[in-house]
């Protein structure tokens, strides 16, 4: 398994009373996810940026972008997603 970090930009048609009402779907979802380690930490980023960073593992890209394609929010994004590599050692 591979990390990914998943950039998550919310559409410009996507209004907040659209992201209120799949908040509880989201959070459930999101749990089941994260107890089954598919996905680690998932971060937002306040208006005006519109923004998820959501960490992902998977095997590869499309893998990742399917997970997130089961949150009930990734409806209103645009996905850009990100493999995560170890830092070069300071040897």
């Amino acid at each position: 398994m591979s990390t990914f970090i998943v950039v998550c930009s919310f559409k410009s048609s996507a209004t907040e009373e659209a992201i209120r009402a799949l908040i509880p779907a989201e959070r459930t979802t999101a749990e089941t996810l994260q107890g089954s380690g598919r996905i680690g930490f998932i971060h937002i980023a306040p208006p005006p940026r519109r923004k998820a960073f959501i960490e992902v593992r998977a095997s590869d890209v499309e893998s990742a972008e399917r997970t997130v394609h089961e949150l009930p929010m990734a409806t209103l994004w645009d996905l850009d997603t990100y493999p995560v590599v170890a830092p070069p050692s300071a040897e």
